[in-house]
């Protein structure tokens, strides 16, 4: 039973107990502890092992509220102006950044990321870069990586990865003479180990990992062959994330872990929650890192990250707050946006007993809300806002015409429902915080302008929002977001839609939907996915598992002395070849 206890840091829990930093901070980290507690109840191996004295209740309510966090198809849509909003949707590197020269030895990146981590264990960090997947894969390395220059993925660990035609045979070449940080070879069996320990543990996705690998071969020392239980043109991703984070063997002792790692740099000193701060490895495979330090810092805010920014306390940092993004992209701040589909939602709870386990009270919602009232409200108009899963500027848009407001047809829709018994009343359950303040009463507003009654329970915290969601699933409406990254889709859809998923919190199921995701798999051509997405689309028109609200721009910025910057997908940087001048 030793694999499946997890721990938790206090210090952790007291910081978000008490924190009031809007909710989306520290939406990402929790994630992935109620994906733990609920793959862990579905697997009936359910052991929580908690210091000083923390009850499992406790434990319960570090969850993280569903669709949380958590390239469009040609150049010509990629980066361009919103043209409603005037809002940058430009995925890529945004400001001009002066000729550096060669690179230079020595200098520290101090970096304030969304969130700062508490534990340097890829099974129980949520590892992607708003939640310290850079800092993970700074220590341990990735077997691929996302390149946007490219287009495509890239080796990293690996040396070379080949994929067969029916898309379900990846076999992954590792790189010669690459040692983890203690001086033990990073081969084959490590891989593995890793691996299986990745998914005995419960890491992010390893139950979609799991359940799509039938075999993994080791031929020799340098080879490792993925045998899929069906074709999967995506599993890219699950080698630039999460699985294909190696850690070394060497890393467990018993009951003890330590980050030991084939990355760039090791770990000088670590305060969860805190600071992080690594020093390069001079044998690392990719040659010395630059840098003298990397250091991950604590900074309330995204304003107080951009004045610190500005006066050089540090020089990069992780934005997501709409006015903030928008603010340092015009001034002409260099870094690295991205934006994802679906940032901003509502949940509906469609469990039985609920208002929204009628489709008709669902689809009245949709048309009532409009995104763009939300928008004015909550970000001054300097947001994202829309019904659509996949917006103009995503890879993946379609045709498929989203639900759009029209109070006329959700009073309609309403009416009906109230003729076979609804009394019209929902429970909005979100946070006590500006921002979700700012939302409940813009949601609650046009809901009542055609005939809904609202109620708005403010919950003191994250923890007590997740518990309402997914443990006591005690709501009717509540807020989210997936924030679906271009490059990597099927695994969010999957974690929040499916009816096997144990991440699902909407209490939706749904046969077609369940086939639209397999399908959105299996498909092998981009054009293949895109047509399911438009399918998808469709099917969210008529069923209405959730209300679409938005995308949102997240932005990575550096200062002018900061030069070698790798993005990856999911907002994740690579520090390698980083320097400063």
């Amino acid at each position: 039973m030793e694999g499946n206890t997890w721990r938790l840091n206090l210090a952790f829990v007291v910081r978000i107990l008490t924190n009031v930093t809007p909710v989306v901070t520290y939406i990402p980290i929790l994630l992935s502890y109620i994906h733990r507690i609920l793959y862990k109840f579905k697997q009936g191996v359910m052991l929580i092992s908690l210091k000083n004295g923390l009850s499992v209740a406790a434990a319960a309510l570090l969850t993280c509220g569903l669709l949380t966090s958590c390239v469009s198809g040609g150049d010509e849509d990629r980066n361009h102006v919103a043209d409603d909003t005037g809002v940058s949707t430009k995925i890529g590197f945004v400001g001009d950044q002066p000729d550096p020269g060669s690179p230079a030895q020595g200098g520290t990146i101090r970096f304030s990321t969304l969130a700062p981590v508490t534990s340097l264990d890829p099974t129980v960090t949520y590892p992607t870069g708003s939640s310290g997947a850079s800092e993970l894969i700074a220590i341990y390395d990735v077997l691929v990586r996302w390149d946007y220059d490219a287009d495509s993925y890239v080796p990293q660990l690996a040396k070379d990865v080949t994929v067969s035609d029916d898309l379900k045979t990846w076999t992954v070449e590792l790189r010669d003479n690459v040692t983890f940080s203690d001086g033990t070879p990073l081969n084959s069996a490590a891989v593995v180990w890793s691996m299986d320990r990745y998914v005995s543990e419960s890491g992010l996705n390893s139950q979609l990992f799991s359940s799509s690998v039938a075999d993994i071969a080791t031929p020799d020392d340098k080879t490792v062959v993925f045998t899929l239980s069906e074709p999967w043109a995506k599993f890219w991703s699950m080698l630039a994330t999460g699985p294909g984070i190696i850690v070394a063997p060497s890393s467990v002792d018993g009951n003890t872990f330590t980050p030991i790692g084939a990355g760039p740099f090791v770990v000088d000193h670590f305060a969860p929650s805190d600071t992080l701060s690594l020093k390069p490895r001079k044998n690392y495979w990719g040659g010395a890192p630059n840098l003298s330090e990397l250091r991950f810092v604590a900074v309330q805010g995204d304003r107080a990250k951009l004045e610190s920014l500005r006066s050089g306390d540090i020089n990069m940092a992780y934005f997501r707050a709409p006015e903030v993004v928008n603010e340092a992209i015009t001034n002409g701040i260099t870094g690295f946006q991205d934006v994802h589909s679906i940032g901003r939602a509502g949940l509906i709870n469609s469990s039985e007993g609920h208002p929204g386990a009628d489709v008709r009270v669902r689809k009245a919602m949709a048309y009532a809300i409009d995104p763009v009232q939300i928008d004015q409200r909550v970000s001054n108009g300097t947001g994202l806002p829309g019904t659509a899963i996949f917006m103009p500027w995503s890879r993946w848009h379609n045709e498929v015409e989203p639900i759009s407001v029209n109070t006329t047809k959700a009073t309609e829709l309403l009416n009906a429902a109230k003729a076979d018994g609804y009394d019209g009343k929902l429970l909005y359950v979100t946070t006590d915080d500006p921002e979700a303040r700012a939302q409940a009463l813009s949601v609650q507003a046009q809901l009542q302008s055609v005939g809904f009654e609202v109620e708005v329970d403010y919950v003191s915290n994250t923890a007590d929002l997740t518990r309402r969601q997914f443990i006591d699933r005690d709501y009717d409406l509540s807020r989210g977001g997936p924030s679906l990254a271009d490059q990597a889709t099927y695994s969010r859809l999957f974690g929040n839609l499916s009816s096997s998923s144990p991440s699902n919190a909407l209490g939706f199921k749904d046969p077609q939907v369940d086939a639209l995701l397999e399908r959105i798999k299996t498909a092998p051509t981009d054009d293949a996915t895109r047509a399911a997405l438009a399918d998808l689309q469709t099917a969210v028109n008529e069923k209405v598992p959730f209300l679409a609200w938005g995308s949102v721009a997240t932005l990575i910025a550096w200062n002018k002395q900061v030069h070698g910057i790798k993005p990856s997908l999911d907002t994740i940087v690579l520090f390698d070849k980083a320097w400063v001048n």
